[in-house]
């Protein structure tokens, strides 16, 4: 699953283009009522068992990488393992912004951007209004709810990592490729083109 999700990213990169000078990462809390390997105990929840996701997208919300982990654990060490999805994707790193919300507002964050990495962090800043360039975060939202809609993802009832990770991979080949046949649709005519937009 995981060489489909990356021969979709490709394909939406040569037909589309990946947008990947705004990037985002957000987590996700979803349930996980039958525990596993991949469950903790969930902040928002009562204490029931949970998975987060954390999630990289382009500035279109197309999925880079996603990191799945128990749902107790902060989003700051989930950063690095999501961030690894860029070196995969070949950029030179002073042309990638990095946005993120509060969560993730303290100095450890900031330098694995910049020291270690070597990437731009625009990062709201805890007491302080959301910079105007915060508007860039939203479609890392979206596709978590994108995530969600496979209902899978949102209610996981398998214990294994492994499986988690599949259907995780498996929800990013959907979205990749959905969004590649809409995108396509809007910009290239062909003869067989379906007249109503997919």
């Amino acid at each position: 699953m995981k060489t489909l999700e990356e021969l979709a990213l490709e394909s939406y990169d040569r037909v589309v283009g990946l947008e990947l000078a705004d990037v985002a990462i957000d987590g996700c809390i979803t349930k996980a009522p039958c525990g596993g390997e991949k469950a903790g105990k969930s902040p928002v929840d009562r204490g029931k068992r949970g998975i987060k996701r954390s999630t990289m997208v382009d500035a279109n919300g197309i999925p880079l990488g996603v990191v799945s982990a128990p749902a107790n654990r902060h989003d700051s060490p989930l950063l690095a393992p999501t961030l690894d999805a860029l070196e995969a994707l070949g950029l030179p790193p002073e042309s990638v912004s990095v946005h993120l919300d509060r969560g993730y507002d303290s100095n450890v964050t900031r330098r694995l951007l910049l020291e270690e990495r070597e990437l731009i962090g625009v990062i709201s800043e805890k007491g302080k209004p959301a910079p105007l360039r915060a508007g860039l975060r939203w479609v890392v939202e979206r596709t978590n709810s994108w995530h969600n809609a496979h209902k899978k993802l949102m209610w996981c009832t398998e214990r294994r990592g492994r499986v988690i990770d599949f259907w995780i991979a498996f929800s990013n080949v959907i979205i990749i490729v959905g969004r590649l046949v809409r995108e396509a649709w809007t910009r290239y005519r062909w003869e067989t083109r379906p007249a109503r937009r997919p």
